[in-house]
């Protein structure tokens, strides 16, 4: 039985599963070649297992990445601050030769008012050894701490700034002038507000919103009483028995919900090229428990 009741369609794929409620291998397919049952299972699958892995998708190039993303939703342009160089518009080239490193962890693009529900990546260099990916279950984080402290951060609401991070390749490496984002081109990067909790527009479920990347503070408390509530969150999180940690190998694919997700990519290979591109799907407006009335209306169609 899955979090949607009973659903026949998720038999349609081979899935593997990586512990008893989070991350999930799909073996024997061919992301470019799949019919619409199958897709709709795979949705339903990365609602229930919030990060999939996909192995030999050896011809899988810049344009099926593309292509199989816009039958799973939106598919929006890779990055609202960086360049796009030599790659389509839609993909973020991970460079580890131009600063492409993510080893941080974080959700993506969470300083934005509708963070992308969804990321599919792919492996195009890969060092001999090294560079694997973490992903930590928001939800199931969630779900194990106290029943006071729930409670307590329920009613909470956090800032996510990407200035840090973009600032200054926003000024200057692009003169002051990003990517077309929700209809608007990126200027300046001004800091959003998110609920601390996010309850997904899908699966109704409770899921951790905040993420040592972007996140810069807690509103409505002091600067101690943030840093504390954030450090205890970042390490529940990160805990081991939230994790799953990818390996990767020529030809795989990774799809995950960022909407219950946070992840990090390992910087442990020295000097090694590693390549990585990436695509994101158009999501919703976060969504708090004190608001939960609206999520139905407000469901995001992947």
């Amino acid at each position: 039985m899955s979090i949607f009741g009973d659903q026949p369609t998720l038999t349609r794929l081979p899935i593997t599963e990586l512990g008893p409620r989070f991350g999930a291998e799909i073996h024997g397919i061919d992301l470019g070649s799949l019919d619409d049952e199958q897709v709709l299972a795979l949705r339903e699958a990365l609602v229930r297992y919030k990060v999939l892995f996909v192995r030999g998708q050896d011809g899988f190039d810049d344009a099926a990445q593309i292509e199989f993303g816009r039958r799973l939703g939106e598919v929006t342009v890779g990055h609202p601050v960086h360049d796009s160089g030599d790659v389509a518009p839609e993909v973020y080239s991970l460079d580890s030769q131009d600063n492409g490193f993510a080893d941080v962890w974080h959700t993506d693009v969470t300083f934005v008012e509708r963070p992308p529900a969804i990321s599919v990546l792919r492996a195009v260099v890969l060092p001999p050894s090294g560079g694997d990916t973490n992903w930590a279950d928001s939800q199931l984080a969630y779900e194990s701490l106290s029943p006071g402290l729930r409670t307590h951060l329920d009613t909470l609401t956090a800032v996510h700034d990407g200035t840090r991070e973009f600032g200054y390749y926003l000024a200057q490496r692009r003169q002051g002038r990003g990517n077309l984002w929700e209809g608007e081109v990126f200027t300046e990067l001004k800091p959003v507000e998110h609920p601390v909790v996010r309850v997904h527009p899908e699966s109704g479920r409770k899921g951790l919103f905040v993420n040592p990347g972007f996140t810069s503070h807690i509103v409505g408390v002091s600067e101690h009483e943030s840093r504390g509530i954030l450090d205890i969150l970042y390490a529940h999180l990160t805990k081991p028995e939230h994790v799953v940690r990818h390996r990767w190998r020529p030809g795989d694919v990774a799809l995950w919900d960022n909407r219950s997700t946070s992840h990090y990519a390992n910087r442990d290979y020295g000097d090694q090229h590693r390549v990585m591109h990436r695509i994101t799907l158009r999501g919703d407006t976060p969504v708090g428990p004190g608001t939960t009335r609206h999520v139905k209306a407000e469901r995001v169609s992947i």
